[in-house]
């Protein structure tokens, strides 16, 4: 079942910005202030000190978290991951990258990965010309993601993702106006940048 409550709840739980708020909002702006504070009365208090097991948790935890995954999905995409020879840790990384959702957020089209969710869900994207409404699907290289429709793009949260000048994009992908390009397989860095992707997998491969 997918988490409905505070969104600035949950990235104070793993302190650190999950990009879960729009960059600029005041709910944003609310959480950078209180980000090294963990949500609750004794929020200020010391903790007691983390195991083995509870560094890996959390480092999944802020992973599904992340990419709006349920334990099922994440769980799913690690078996596939663990079933390639080579790094399971790369090969995780890859299918997560690859997800229509992520692709649309990392163009900047949308300004978190929920906004991307539900845009792609409502149908307003295209891949090489054909529409298509699941979050999860596997866009492969040299894909072209395009607007079904140039109106969604004067939506005023859309069209303010848009204009953000200050987006960086990841060498994988190409961005073209209103068109966005998956060069090559992605890589592990972006995530690596947030979340250990080592302790993900020795949580998974216990």
């Amino acid at each position: 079942m997918r988490y409905t409550g505070p969104k600035n709840r949950l990235a104070r739980q793993q302190m650190t910005d999950l990009g879960l708020k729009t960059p600029g909002s005041k709910s944003h702006a609310r959480l950078l202030k209180k980000l090294n504070v963990t949500p609750g009365q004794h929020g200020t208090r010391t903790r007691r000190k983390f195991s083995e097991h509870a560094y890996q948790l959390k480092e999944k935890q802020k992973l599904r978290i992340m990419f709006g995954l349920n334990e099922g999905q994440l769980k799913k995409y690690f078996h596939t991951a663990v079933s390639k020879k080579g790094n399971t840790a790369l090969f995780l990384a890859k299918l997560l990258e690859k997800r229509l959702d992520n692709l649309v957020f990392r163009f900047g089209f949308a300004p978190t990965r929920a906004a991307a969710r539900q845009l792609v869900n409502h149908g307003h994207f295209q891949v090489n010309g054909k529409k298509i409404s699941i979050p999860s699907h596997q866009v492969k290289v040299n894909d072209i993601i395009t607007f079904c429709n140039e109106k969604t793009t004067k939506i005023p949260y859309i069209e303010q993702a848009i204009a953000n000048k200050d987006l960086l994009l990841p060498v994988w992908i190409e961005k073209k106006g209103l068109t966005g390009k998956l060069l090559v397989e992605p890589t592990i860095e972006e995530i690596d940048k947030q979340v250990n992707m080592r302790l993900v997998i020795e949580f998974y491969s216990r």
